[in-house]
C-alpha cells in the first residue's frame, strides 16, 4: 500500500454530534481512485466490511463500521468544468464549502443547497441532504452523473444514459451500493439572492404556509417551542447588486445570537431545564426583520457551531401544517423542555429511488436537541406524529424506523434492495444501520 493509504489500527471515530462512535479495524485515506479500489479489494480479501465516512455530520450510524473505514479527505477538488453542458465534476471528498467557493470563483453556482456546508459532497448527497425550494430540489436531484467503486473493485460510471438504473438509486445510495469517488453536478451562472427574514406568529405562518411556499422560490421558517413565535426566511433571485448584512449586523445575528448567546442559552437550559420556556420567549423575540442580497452560498448557508442532535421527517406537503400543530399541542401539554427551534422546509417531488421527496411534493419538519441533553422523549413524541402522517425519516438523522416501515413508505424500495443484491450480494458495504433500514 502507498503512504496515502497507510492503515491505522485501533483508531476510534466519533461523529460531529458525538452520539455515534465506531472502532474500525483499520482506517485508510486513499489519494486516488486506484487506491480506493485497492482498499475495497483488500477489505474483501480480509473478510472485512468497508465504509466511507466524510465529516461525520450524519446523526445516524450510516457510515459506522468495525471493518475498514475509508476517509476521502485526499480525494478533493474540481476535476472538470463543462461550460457547454453546464456541469462540474468534483472529487467525492470535497467539502461543500470548498466547492461553493471554487464555483463562485468560476462565476458558477449550484441552484440550491442546505444550510450547512461542512459536509463532503459524497456524504451529503448519499444521505439526501437538502435545502428548501419551491422548484429546485436536493443536492442529489442536481446530480448529472457519478462514479463509484463497486464490491468487485470496478469503477462504475452512472448517469441517465450510462447505467441509468444504478444512477436512479445511487444518487441517494446510503453507501450501500459502493464507494462514490466523483460526482457531476448541474451548475448555472452565478446569481444573486435577496433574503427577507421576518418574525411571524405561529398561527399566521401556518395559516399562510401554502401562500408563502407558492410566492417564494425558497421559503422556510423556525418555530420556537414554548412560544407562539416563529422566524421566517424568504430567498428569491434578484438582479443584485450584492448588499450583504453589515459586519456589525452580521456578527450580531449570525455569531452572537445564533452561535454565542444561543450556546450560552442552551448550556443554561441543560443545567436548569425549568428556565427553558423563559429563555425561548426571549430568544424568539431577539431576532429582528432584515433584508440582504448576496451570492447563493452566502444566503443559503449559515455557521452552525452550537452542536445538537436532530430528527427530521419528510411529510406529504399537505400534511405539514397539521403535523406541526399536533407537535405544538404535544409540547404544550407535556413536561418537555425544548431549547432548539423546529425547522420547516419544502421540496418539489423528484424521481430518485430512496429520496425523501420521491414522487411527492414534500415538507420537512426537523426537531433538534442540544448535545448532551436527553432527546429520546421529545423525538419519540415527534416521530409518533410524523409517522402517523406517512413521514419518511431523513437517512442521516435520528429515527427508529426499520425496513418494514420504510418498504411501505417508499414505493420503489424493492427496486433499491434488488439492485443492492446485484451489486453487493455479500454486503461488503453493509453495517448495522443498513441492516436495520434495508433489511438483511
Amino acid at each position: 500500500m502507498g503512504t496515502a493509504t497507510a492503515a491505522r489500527y485501533g483508531a476510534s471515530w466519533r461523529n460531529w454530534a458525538g452520539n455515534i462512535t465506531a472502532s474500525p479495524a483499520r482506517v485508510v485515506a486513499p489519494a486516488s481512485v486506484g487506491e480506493v479500489q485497492e482498499a475495497v479489494r483488500r477489505a474483501a480479501e480480509d473478510g472485512l466490511r468497508v465504509k466511507a465516512v466524510g465529516t461525520g455530520h450524519s446523526f445516524t450510524a450510516a457510515a459506522a463500521t468495525d471493518g475498514v473505514m475509508v476517509r476521502p479527505q485526499a480525494l478533493t477538488g474540481i476535476l472538470g468544468i463543462d461550460r457547454a453542458a453546464d456541469t462540474v465534476t468534483v472529487a467525492a471528498g470535497t467539502a461543500l464549502k470548498d466547492l461553493n467557493r471554487a464555483l463562485a470563483a468560476e462565476g458558477l453556482s449550484l441552484a440550491n443547497m442546505g444550510d450547512i456546508m461542512e459536509q463532503t459532497v459524497s456524504g451529503a448527497v448519499s444521505t439526501g441532504t437538502h435545502g428548501t425550494g419551491r422548484d429546485s430540489a436536493s443536492l442529489a436531484a442536481q446530480l448529472r452523473g457519478l462514479e463509484m467503486v463497486t464490491a468487485d473493485g470496478r469503477l462504475l460510471a452512472c448517469s441517465e444514459k450510462e447505467n441509468p438504473e444504478v444512477f436512479a438509486a445511487a444518487r441517494v445510495g446510503l453507501g450501500a451500493l459502493g464507494i462514490t469517488t466523483a460526482l457531476t453536478f448541474a451548475v448555472e451562472p452565478l446569481f444573486h439572492l435577496t433574503a427577507r427574514e421576518e418574525p411571524m406568529r405561529f398561527d399566521r405562518v401556518t395559516a399562510e404556509f401554502d401562500e408563502h411556499v407558492a410566492e417564494n422560490e425558497h421559503f422556510e421558517f423556525y418555530w420556537f417551542p414554548h412560544t407562539g413565535n416563529c422566524n421566517t426566511k424568504r430567498n428569491n433571485r434578484s438582479q443584485g447588486p450584492a448588499a450583504p448584512p453589515g459586519p456589525v449586523s452580521a456578527w450580531i445575528e449570525d455569531e452572537l445570537l445564533s452561535n454565542g448567546v444561543f450556546q450560552a442559552a442552551n448550556s443554561l437550559g441543560r443545567a436548569v431545564p425549568a428556565a427553558i420556556p423563559a429563555i425561548a420567549r426571549v430568544a424568539s423575540r431577539a431576532l429582528s426583520a432584515r433584508t440582504y442580497t448576496d451570492i447563493p452560498y452566502r444566503v443559503f448557508t449559515s455557521p452552525r457551531r452550537v452542536r445538537f442532535v436532530e430528527m427530521e421527517y419528510a411529510l406529504p406537503r399537505e400534511h405539514a401544517v397539521g403535523a406541526l400543530r399536533e407537535l405544538k399541542a404535544a409540547v404544550d401539554r407535556s413536561r418537555l423542555r425544548i431549547s432548539f427551534p423546529v425547522e420547516v422546509r419544502t421540496a418539489p417531488a423528484d424521481d430518485i429511488t430512496l429520496s425523501t421527496a420521491e414522487g411527492r411534493e414534500t415538507a420537512y419538519i426537523a426537531v433538534h436537541m442540544y448535545r448532551g441533553t436527553p432527546y429520546q422523549a421529545y423525538f419519540t413524541a415527534a416521530e409518533r406524529i410524523f409517522t402517523a402522517h406517512g413521514g419518511r425519516p431523513h437517512w442521516g438523522k435520528v429515527h427508529t424506523r426499520g425496513a418494514g416501515y420504510l418498504a411501505a413508505a417508499y414505493p420503489r424500495f424493492g427496486e433499491f434492495t434488488a439492485l443492492r443484491d446485484r451489486l453487493d450480494p455479500d454486503r461488503l458495504f453493509g453495517n448495522d444501520y443498513l441492516r436495520r433500514v434495508l433489511g438483511g
